[in-house]
Formats: C-alpha cells, sequence, structure tokens
C-alpha cells in the first residue's frame, strides 16, 4: 500500500494494480497479537486506508488474488486465477510468512499461529470457554499473545527454545525485566526448552511435551516461532536471493525493472555498516518509499537506523538502532518503577537504545543516532543531564 501510494504521489502516470492473496484490503499486522486478538479492535479499524483511497487513487485492487509465476522476458506476471497482467516496473511486496512448528501433532486443532487477520478470527473462535493456553516461542510475538490471554483470564504457559526471552531482539537486562513482568502477572514463563509433540488430552484440549520431559496441558495452543521470507516467486523468476530477495540501495533487485521491499528483502544499511533483512513496519513503509521513489525515476538511497516497538500489558518497549554486539549498557531511569532506556555503546559510541515507557527518551535517541550524536556513558546514565542539548547545533 505504501509503495503504490507513494507511487502516485510522485507522478507515476500509468496504470498501478495491487495483488494480494488475502481477502481483505492492505491492514496492519502488529494490533493482531495486540489490540485485535483483545478484541479491542475491528477488521476495519485494522485498514490502512478506507476502500474509498484506492479508487481516489486510481490503485486497482486485486485481492483473494496470488502470483504463480513471473516472466521476467515478456514482463508478465501469471495469477492463480489464470489471468496475466503486463508491467513496465513490478514491485514484490511479499512480506514473509510464519515459520511452522515441526512436531507431531503440530497440524491438530486447536493450534493456532498469529500472521494474518483470518488467523487471530480461528483464535478468537477458539478462546470461547477456554481456560488455559499454551504459547510456544518467546519473541515479540509470543509474549503479546501471552499478555492478551492472560489479560482475559486464561492460564499461559510460554516455551522458549533460548535460554532467556526475546533473545533475538534485546539484551539479557531487558529480557530478565520481561521475564519478571510475566512472572509476576502468573505466567509460567519457560525457557531452554524444545517442543517434541503435541497430543489430544483425554480431558480435552492438548498437551505439549518438551525434549525434557515435562508436559504442559492447554485448551488451545498459540505458536510464534518467527517467519520465513516469502522469496520463492523472486528465486524461481531467477532474482538473487539470500535470506530475502536481495536489492540494492535503492530498492533494486537483480533485474532493474523489478524492485523489491519489506520483510522479504536483504538489503544494505550504510549507518549500520552492513547487509541485513528486516521484520518490522518502519521498515516496511520505509523501504517502500525508497522503492516508490525508485519506480518514479527519482532514486533515492535509504539509509535510517531500525526502529521498533512492542506491547505487553502497561509496558510499550520502543527499541531504535541494533544492539547486538554491544560491549556496554547503561541504564538511565529506575528498572524497578518500570520507566527506564537502556543505552548501548561499541567502542565508546552509542549504537541503540531500548526504552520503556519512556516515548520521549525513544524520540531524542532516534534523533541522535540520525544525527551521529554520542553522549558519554555518564550523560546517557545521568538524568539531569539533558540528551536533547546534544541536539541543540
Amino acid at each position: 500500500m505504501q509503495l503504490a501510494a507513494t507511487a502516485r504521489a510522485e507522478g507515476f502516470p500509468g496504470e498501478i494494480v495491487l495483488v494480494g492473496e488475502e481477502p481483505l484490503l492492505p491492514y496492519r499486522r502488529p494490533p493482531l497479537s495486540k489490540e485485535y486478538l483483545a478484541g479491542k479492535a475491528t477488521e476495519e479499524q485494522l485498514l490502512l486506508r478506507a476502500s474509498g483511497f484506492y479508487k481516489e487513487q486510481r490503485i486497482e485492487t486485486r485481492l483473494n488474488a496470488r502470483v504463480e509465476r513471473i516472466a521476467r522476458e515478456s514482463q508478465r506476471v501469471l495469477l492463480s486465477d489464470g489471468s496475466e497482467l503486463s508491467y513496465t516496473a513490478l514491485a514484490l511486496t511479499l512480506g514473509a510468512r510464519v515459520r511452522r512448528l515441526a512436531v507431531p501433532g503440530a497440524d491438530l486443532p486447536g493450534v493456532h499461529y498469529v500472521r494474518s487477520a483470518t488467523d487471530v478470527q480461528g483464535l478468537h473462535r477458539a478462546l470461547h470457554g477456554a481456560r488455559s493456553a499454551v504459547v510456544v516461542g518467546g519473541g515479540f510475538v509470543g509474549l503479546e499473545a501471552a499478555a492478551v490471554l492472560r489479560g482475559l483470564g486464561l492460564d499461559v504457559s510460554v516455551l522458549e527454545l533460548a535460554a532467556r526471552v526475546m533473545p533475538r531482539a534485546v539484551s539479557p537486562t531487558v529480557s530478565e525485566f520481561y521475564r519478571g513482568v510475566h512472572a509476576a502477572r502468573g505466567v509460567d514463563v519457560v525457557t531452554g526448552v524444545a517442543v517434541r509433540s503435541i497430543t489430544r488430552r483425554e480431558a480435552g484440549g492438548l498437551s505439549v511435551s518438551s525434549t525434557d520431559g515435562r508436559a504442559f496441558a492447554g485448551d488451545l495452543v498459540v505458536v510464534g516461532i518467527g517467519v520465513v521470507p516469502n522469496q520463492e516467486l523472486a528465486m524461481a523468476a531467477g532474482l538473487a536471493c539470500d535470506d530475502g530477495i536481495l536489492v540494492d540501495e535503492f530498492a533494486r533487485t537483480s533485474d532493474p525493472q523489478i524492485v523489491a521491499a519489506g520483510d522479504c528483502t536483504h538489503h544494505p544499511n550504510p549507518l549500520l555498516g552492513r547487509s541485513l533483512r528486516l521484520e518490522s513496519v518502519h521498515n516496511a513503509v520505509a523501504q517502500a518509499t525508497t522503492a516508490a521513489f525508485t519506480v518514479c525515476g527519482k532514486p533515492s538511497a535509504y539509509a535510517q537506523f531500525p526502529w521498533f516497538w512492542s506491547d505487553q500489558y502497561e509496558f510499550k518497549l520502543q527499541m531504535v538502532g541494533l544492539s547486538d554486539g554491544y560491549d556496554e549498557e547503561v541504564v538511565r531511569g529506575d528498572m524497578e518503577s518500570g520507566k527506564f532506556s537502556l543505552f548501548y555503546f561499541r567502542q565508546g559510541r552509542l549504537v541503540a537504545v531500548d526504552s520503556v515507557n519512556s516515548a520521549a527518551e525513544h524520540i531524542t535517541a532516534k534523533r541522535l543516532l540520525a544525527a551521529g550524536r554520542s553522549p558519554t556513558r555518564e550523560q546517557a546514565s545521568d538524568r539531569s543531564f539533558d540528551l536533547k542539548s546534544m541536539l541543540a547545533s
């Protein structure tokens, strides 16, 4: 949606056709494991834009349609309904799909994923009469779902393969804080455990067996163990791929007529000094904007620090930069109060900041990183020091 809307806004004169395999118009996925799962957001409120927007912008939407093949030599795409579309420019915003749990019983009724609105609608139906749930995966999606389910009154167990929760996204300090948050609300958080199988219980519901011999009972099971980039369509068309569709700083694939953006891409980031694949709203929107500019003949290189967020209970975690590889960590604020920030340094330079219930510091941290400004360790830890003063010049 972002790519199509930006292309039109930047003066793309031709037809724009948006093809999507889901029945809904483009919608926001983050609320699926939060407000939508909790019943606090409607399907209509998920939509990025109302249907009238697409008509006004002359963007044709093809819903319930899947592209089966890209014919690059003739610049056509073949759809699942047998129709074809020709293109002068093709944009692949294919996203990612859930990583499936590959154990016996993983396909039993009562095992749910949280990736699409349809997924959550099925989970909603399963919640009627449910008293307990097992969540497999202690990442953002798993913990957000656990928080919602606990808030609905269910007994919840969370099983995480790694030694700590959210291991890919946050430092051990933040992991321990959130483990404590969930434990204080009665969630049984079990780390360092692998699922061996899922079976039906005679008394009803499901039993999740772990490789260490334990069993965890639940009326339903929610799986959140990551995603896999949807790169198969691009690979079949001969485009370069490696943990995602390879693109340059202008979102161009190995075929100059084809751009790609979002969770499905592996892209360079000069600010981070490496290539990587990101799963975030910010990257999807920013990279799609870059791709749209490229399609319109106005190439502008993508160079932004990534940022993310997670809502669990009353705690909002906001992150900017990537903290992996840090060699020093500084706390600003009081962790016991639930309002603090963690500043991460590498060789004395600020590389990332994680903020909990500290929106103002998160915004300042974004500006500091974008401006290339780095406070000292002492300045970061001293709440009396005004970090915004470093931006005055």
